[in-house]
């Protein structure tokens, strides 16, 4: 039926009401019928229009864990890589560039956002900036200058945001940050996370010689606000993740994961210092394998637990903290996980909290009541971190459809998932300023280092070769200096490629 023209509502977007009419008690968007015939839409209380940006990988399974919802448009730069995703909405709008959709189509309500790290940002701040709420894969973004814009943003345009760390929406996280609150292994004043990726090849000389672009691929619009380069299959459509100008490497891919588990217990936020050291550090890609560790400094008292200063070291490549003395022989600590060291005790688990065990393990330990809400399963399926159908993407469904005013925040909202990116990418920036051979002080309010001269300069590897060198052989190293400030500068907050600039 349609609405009569003397209907006030007539005038007024589907876009209007959803940021505007959602004022009830109950916190819900719900609009009456009469709107909702006017419209021609589903009612948003009952479901999402959302579009996905980025679908050829992690893209895909988010859309599929949006329960329910309508999938009314598909944006990647490469379509045949996309296809899949493509077939199985079929009615969804189809583009290349992200730009279009959101100035063409109006009846998006929300982006799911899974692209390469670098092109995390932009798309995610124009689709806030109309209003949309925003799925953001891990890690939120590839520099620390653009975590802290969209946490923000999402407070400015009141929208509702999600990180893609799934497992933070698991039981186990929270159940093992009540034991930490609640005192039971005493203080913790160190903690360990480790991974073993990579899983691709890292520590890498980019690649001598171009490749034709592929048919399917928009090349440009991969670059995006990255420096301009021949294109290679080593860059895309996997491999991406290898390449400082594109990916933030191992950890930058799974800190957000794993590191999680501790950020969160811990209740930390800017870290104070870090120092790093890795395999060699390439001008273009990250290393093989790295270690960095991280001072925190003090953080509030909780129930009967102090949190005084804390050191947290990340290991990847497949180095690991040592092993716990308590650890009975045999038991593997896993490929990926953490380790909290208390003054009475010690709690080891793999990655996403699963798995957790207390150390001594003939120890008796009291269990902690239960103080964060958890978040609901969706669906029957089970992963390798047990049920995950859709309880970390739906929990993001629920916060959209709720009204600002009276909104329960998905659970890795940009306020926490902005903080945990920095962390994270403040690791990278340890990493790839080893070469100073000095303990680094961080601003996290200011996003600078407070100890790095402008006279100051840093070498990286630009190639490293095994070959004769004076008729013995030997590997040879090529270098290249760079001025350390600037190029900290650079690597917090990123000069973009002309035609991608932000102004906030």
């Amino acid at each position: 039926m349609k609405a009569k023209k003397n209907n006030p509502q007539q005038s007024m977007s589907r876009r209007t009401f959803l940021t505007t009419t959602a004022k009830s008690a109950v916190g819900i968007t719900v609009l009456p019928s009469h709107v909702i015939s006017g419209l021609g839409h589903t009612s948003p209380s009952d479901k999402l229009n959302i579009a996905g940006i980025g679908i050829g990988g992690k893209g895909k399974a988010n859309l599929a864990n949006m329960i329910g919802q309508n999938i009314v448009a598909l944006c990647d730069v490469d379509w045949d890589y996309a296809a899949p995703v493509f077939r199985q909405y079929p009615g969804a709008e189809k583009y290349k560039d992200f730009r279009r959709m959101l100035d063409k189509q109006k009846d998006i309500d929300a982006c799911v956002i899974a692209t390469p790290d670098h092109t995390h940002f932009h798309p995610a701040i124009k689709a806030m900036t109309m209003g949309k709420h925003v799925y953001l894969q891990k890690p939120l973004t590839h520099s620390v200058w653009e975590s802290r814009q969209l946490a923000e943003a999402a407070k400015k345009y009141k929208v509702a945001t999600q990180m893609g760390n799934e497992g933070h929406s698991n039981d186990n996280v929270r159940k093992i940050a009540e034991i930490i609150w609640n005192g039971t292994i005493g203080e913790v004043r160190e903690a360990h996370a480790w991974s073993d990726r990579p899983i691709w090849p890292q520590g890498l000389e980019p690649p001598e010689k171009s490749m034709e672009v592929p048919d399917s691929l928009d090349w440009d619009l991969f670059i995006g606000p990255a420096a301009d380069r021949p294109y290679h299959s080593d860059y895309h459509p996997w491999s991406w993740r290898a390449w400082w100008d594109f990916g933030t490497g191992a950890l930058g891919d799974m800190g957000c994961h794993i590191l999680d588990t501790v950020f969160y217990a811990l209740k930390l936020k800017y870290p104070t210092h870090a120092q790093a050291s890795s395999t060699l550090v390439y001008k273009e890609s990250a290393p093989n394998a790295s270690q960095v560790e991280y001072t925190f400094p003090p953080r509030s008292s909780m129930r009967e637990v102090n949190f005084p200063e804390v050191k947290v070291t990340w290991h990847d490549g497949g180095l690991k903290p040592p092993r716990p003395d308590e650890m009975p022989p045999g038991e593997s600590m896993g490929a990926g996980g953490n380790l909290f060291i208390g003054t009475r005790g010690k709690l080891i688990c793999d990655q996403y909290g699963v798995n957790y065990r207390l150390l001594p393990v003939d120890k008796e330990y009291s269990d902690p009541p239960e103080m964060v809400e958890r978040i609901p399963d969706h669906s029957e399926k089970v992963g390798p971190w047990g049920k995950e159908g859709g309880r970390h993407e739906m929990d993001w469904v629920r916060a959209c459809k709720e009204s600002p005013e009276n909104r329960r925040e998905a659970s890795s909202n940009f306020e926490y998932a902005g903080p945990l990116t920095e962390m994270v990418l403040m690791g990278n920036l340890a990493m790839r300023l080893q070469g100073l051979h000095k303990k680094l002080a961080w601003d996290g309010e200011k996003m600078e280092f407070k100890n790095i001269r402008p006279e100051e300069t840093l070498q990286v590897v630009t190639s490293h070769e095994y070959k004769k060198v004076e008729g013995r052989p030997r590997f040879h190293t090529d270098h290249k200096t760079l001025d350390a400030y600037q190029s900290a500068r650079e690597w917090v907050r990123h000069t973009y490629r002309n035609g991608w600039e932000w102004d906030r």
